[in-house]
């Protein structure tokens, strides 16, 4: 069969693809910029990436006719926008449109749990999308999640936080809410066992885990697996903002990531029974078996999505990365350092382990205070780590930085700044002629721009020198 995946640079997108390919079937990977498509599909014959924004009606026209199953994983939940609900609805709009124009016989669309009758704005989004793709040209299955438990999920990564990082949490009132976990591999086994299964046509299902247990519950569970003990006190004082800041500068989460989840985890979210269970032969993990298997994929380096990488999880970019490809020359102060390189191969790899646990290599503690300023002035800091520890690619969050061109042939790295600044910043490893080329080049914007430049020359004459130097040396 011939299958367009929506999303597919997302969390469970990414995941999805490859046990779609293992079925030998073809795969249509609809995305807003060809750049962050994973490298592998090139030489993938059964894969096909297009261009589509469906926000922008004319793009739609790059799905092909030739369609047989079609899911639709496209959700946002980190847009504060006031329209937020009505964009999520035009999307869904366009969509149909579309794929009522292609031989299309079934789309599988991932939702969330919408029984309480006082919704999250975002709870309420996806349950208004839902109505809007059901069609009398195609057939949709409805799957609706609570909260998804893996390695790289927006849940997963915000727990892990606060468990390692607080013995004693004194949390609010909200964590006493009950709701339904449900582990990623299960979310990907009712996805694609779902494919033109005509028993499930027109249907919509709640998926959740076995357990009815509090998010107060899952910490302390978190805790147990890895072997820590924590100690909880619930308030009832904290307000939504004071909860969303709580989690902002303790976590690796966005401000706005933030507010949107301290708001949808004041909605209790227990599922409906159904034969779900049955019909797919899926019988769904306990949460500390969830967890566990995360940290055996983490510990494997097998991590294949992170929502850290969504470009949401910063709030600076937008999805297309070409627009900042091609470093701007005029008007801008630039930091450019050679070296001559003794080891291309240790060097390439020193370059494409930078930043996360590995660090910057040198004035490492100028880059924690640069990230802890960060974190005070509402930017994202340095804890968004990178999901890979080895491998880069086009579209990773990177610390405060975004990767904009990975290619290790080309011996060149770029990275885009994402954190709070008066102007843009770029930084770029390049190897020629066998010397390594690190320029840092900065646009200003007015003369704060400007200030701020001069202020951090010192720092950057410190951080940078110290960089090259390490980033050649062969120890």
């Amino acid at each position: 069969m011939t299958i367009l995946v929506t999303g597919a640079t997302g969390y469970i997108g990414k995941r999805l693809i490859p046990l779609l390919l293992s079925e030998g079937h073809t795969v249509v990977c609809a995305v807003r910029d060809r750049l962050r498509a994973d490298k592998s599909y090139a030489d993938e014959p059964n894969v096909f990436v297009i261009e589509v924004d469906f926000l922008k009606p004319e793009t739609l026209d790059n799905i092909p006719k030739e369609i047989d199953v079609a899911y639709y994983l496209i959700h946002s939940m980190s847009n504060s926008s006031k329209d937020f609900k009505s964009l999520e609805e035009q999307c869904a709009i366009n969509f149909k449109n579309r794929i009522e124009n292609t031989n299309t016989k079934q789309v599988i669309y991932l939702s969330g749990i919408t029984n309480e009758k006082e919704l999250s704005k975002h709870l309420s989004s996806r349950k208004q999308v839902e109505q809007t793709l059901k069609s009398k040209v195609y057939a949709l299955t409805t799957f609706k999640a609570g909260i998804i438990v893996g390695s790289g999920s927006s849940s997963f990564e915000i727990i892990r936080d606060l468990v390692e990082k607080l013995p004693v949490m004194i949390a609010p009132k909200w964590l006493n809410t009950k709701t339904q976990p449900l582990a990623v591999r299960d979310v990907l086994t009712f996805l694609h066992r779902a494919l033109a299964d005509e028993r499930l046509y027109n249907q919509s299902y709640d998926v959740f885990g076995p357990e009815i247990i509090t998010y107060k519950q899952m910490l302390l569970q978190f805790a147990e697996v890895r072997g820590l003990k924590r100690h909880i006190l619930t308030v009832p004082v904290m307000t939504p903002k004071l909860s969303s800041y709580w989690l902002y500068f303790v976590t690796s989460t966005s401000y706005k990531l933030a507010t949107s989840l301290v708001e949808s985890m004041g909605v209790q979210i227990i599922g409906k029974q159904s034969n779900v269970n049955e019909l797919l032969n899926v019988k769904p993990l306990k949460y500390k078996d969830a967890v566990a298997l995360a940290f055996e994929k983490i510990e494997q380096n097998g991590i294949v999505s992170s929502w850290k990488d969504s470009m949401v999880s910063s709030g600076r970019l937008r999805n297309n990365l070409h627009k900042y490809i091609n470093v701007p020359k005029f008007g801008c102060f630039k930091d450019h350092k050679e070296l001559p390189i003794k080891d291309t191969s240790k060097t390439l790899n020193k370059i494409w382990s930078i930043g996360g646990t590995t660090g910057w290599y040198y004035g490492n503690f100028l880059w924690r205070l640069r990230g802890y300023i960060d974190k005070l002035f509402g930017g994202i800091g340095l804890r968004r780590g990178r999901t890979s520890p080895t491998d880069l690619d086009a579209g990773d969050a990177l610390d405060f930085w975004r990767v904009i061109f990975a290619d290790k042939q080309q011996k060149k790295l770029l990275l885009y700044a994402e954190m709070r600044l008066p102007g843009e910043a770029w930084l770029e490893f390049k190897i020629e002629k066998n010397k390594l080329k690190q320029t840092a080049t900065f646009r200003p914007r007015g003369l704060w721009g400007r200030l701020y430049w001069y202020s951090v020359l010192p720092f950057h004459g410190y951080i940078f020198n110290g960089m090259i130097n390490k980033l050649v040396s062969v120890d």
